[in-house]
Formats: structure tokens, sequence, C-alpha cells
């Protein structure tokens, strides 16, 4: 099955890392405003979901959402989440580890979008 989101080797073992610290995880693909558009790590629970949200899977083990218009927005794009030396997001877990997470995307073959009912 092509999952819609997944993790680089190097964003797992941060993600690992994180819940030994903070315990259960949960990620938000942010759509910009003050974290510009990234992806954010928090204590599971942390951030409220809306009805807009929706669940796009999971890395690391741990849920990610993304807002409905982000969504519509890449929906034909796999979004791969790498993890890069530096600050990102101020509100994001990884930060203060000197990390930040990082969106890539590729687009969906045929064959996937087919398969995912697109």
């Amino acid at each position: 099955m092509t999952e819609r989101v997944t993790a680089t080797p190097a964003a797992t073992r941060l993600i690992h890392m994180l819940k030994e610290k903070h315990g259960p995880l949960m990620f938000h693909q942010s759509g910009g405003c003050c974290d510009g558009s990234a992806p954010m790590c928090y204590p599971d629970g942390e951030f409220l979901i809306g009805d807009s949200d929706k669940l796009l899977g999971e890395i690391g083990g741990s849920p990610f959402y993304i807002s409905e218009a982000q969504y519509e927005y890449w929906k034909h794009t796999q979004l791969i989440i790498d993890v890069v030396d530096g600050r990102g997001g101020m509100f994001s877990l990884e930060g203060p580890h000197g990390k930040r997470f990082l969106t890539r995307s590729r687009i969906f073959t045929d064959e996937e979008r087919q398969e995912l009912g697109q």
C-alpha cells in the first residue's frame, strides 16, 4: 500500500529519541504563519486536532495530521519527512536539539494515485 507520509531513517531516529524524552508524539503539517510550512512535532495530545484536520498516516509510530486546505494542495504528493541541522519551528520538540524536521515531497505515479483512489 502506498503511504501518503513517510520518514527518512534520520527522521525516524530523531522521532525515537524524542519519544524517549517526551513520551508519545504527534505531528501536524503546519500551513504557514509563525513557523512557516513545516512538520511540527508535539507531545501527543498537546496540539488540538480540529474537524478540518486529516490524519495522513504515521511516521515513527506517531500520527501525522495535515489541515484539509494543505491536504488539497499536496494530495498528489507523498510527503517525506526528513531532518536537517538548524533551528526550525519554535514550538516543535526537535528545536532545542539543533535539528528541524523538513518536508520533502514527490509526485505520486499514476498507479499510486489509482491505488489511493485519486
